[in-house]
């Protein structure tokens, strides 16, 4: 639907539920428009998109990974050792 047909359904007092519906469906329509194209600008904005060529590739460690240490002190534990 284009802005005339819904003039005209203004126009020759459609209800006005219809009118809210078919307003809604234009604006829906429009802004889907919108959203398709920033939304590969945003996602390379966020995922950095396609690495140029010539970037290296980061470097991968050789599998072993460190001991992690998670230990989680308590409020009687930090008050102890401060005595």
């Amino acid at each position: 639907m284009d802005s005339a047909e819904l003039i005209d359904m203004i126009a020759k007092d459609a209800s006005s539920s219809e009118v809210s519906d078919a307003l809604k469906d234009m604006l829906y329509a429009k802004s889907a428009d919108e959203v398709e194209k920033i939304t590969p600008q945003i996602a390379a904005g966020i995922f950095g998109g396609e690495p140029e060529e010539g970037d290296p590739l980061p470097e991968v460690g050789d599998g072993e990974e460190p001991e992690v240490n998670a230990e989680i002190e308590t409020q009687d534990q930090v008050q102890q050792e401060e005595e």
